[in-house]
């Protein structure tokens, strides 16, 4: 599961994020409103984490264009105590939960696990592309008839994909999805391609075709044809 923090007191964000991946979260970061939305463009998250003061705007303003990419994230946003007409505009506008600071960071995660519960009983479970299906509420893969056997980076890097049908998804795209901010890093993102050369052979192996085409110079497109 993937999350999006978006605060900009640079201390509390880094023990949030600590706390979070400790509990098996991947986490990326946005210090002010500009980088939480250029984030938002370009990645898909399961929840998003908000806090409404930010330097450069409201937090509140972030929820309707969530919203408006009709994703299914779910959005929790963080407020002073006394903030009462914020906890209602921000659950006005599409937000499904709030947090008072200062807060339990078990709480938060209670928060956050009920949200996506929540997120994860009202969606389709099953995605199909042809014979290849992945059944999300069991985190099971098939083949036709067949179960694929996958480690939890290619199950994970698969349901990218099949998120993200006939779309060009770089080699930063991907290890950012996977491993979150600290993917920076790295010095080469020579891994990507190992992943997607062992879950490509997996899913041939097993009478599947090969969706996964590289894209030269590019990165890679999930289609029927390149």
């Amino acid at each position: 599961m993937k999350i999006l923090l978006v605060e900009d007191n640079s201390r509390l964000s880094d023990d949030i994020r600590q706390f979070l991946e400790e509990d098996g979260f991947i986490v990326a970061q946005a210090e002010n409103f500009a980088l939480a939305r250029e984030k938002l463009d370009l990645y898909q998250y399961d929840a998003v984490i908000i806090d409404i003061g930010l330097p450069d705007g409201s937090g509140l303003d972030l929820i309707p264009l969530i919203r408006e990419m009709e994703s299914d994230t779910g959005i929790l946003i963080v407020t002073a105590r006394n903030a009462v007409e914020d906890k209602v505009a921000g659950l006005n506008r599409g937000a499904d939960d709030y947090l008072t600071k200062p807060f339990h960071k078990a709480e938060l995660i209670a928060r956050v696990r009920s949200i996506l519960r929540r997120h994860k009983s009202s969606r389709n479970n099953v995605l199909q592309f042809n014979n290849l299906q992945i059944d999300t509420a069991a985190s099971q893969v098939y083949i036709g008839e067949k179960t694929l056997k996958l480690t939890r980076k290619e199950y994970d890097l698969l349901l990218y994909f099949m998120y993200n049908p006939n779309r060009l998804l770089t080699k930063e795209n991907i290890a950012e999805h996977l491993w979150g901010d600290h993917i920076d890093q790295a010095d080469n993102f020579d891994f990507v391609y190992n992943h997607i050369k062992n879950l490509r052979k997996k899913i041939v192996n097993a009478g599947g075709e090969n969706y996964i085409h590289a894209m030269y110079g590019m990165g890679y497109k999930f289609s029927e044809t390149s």
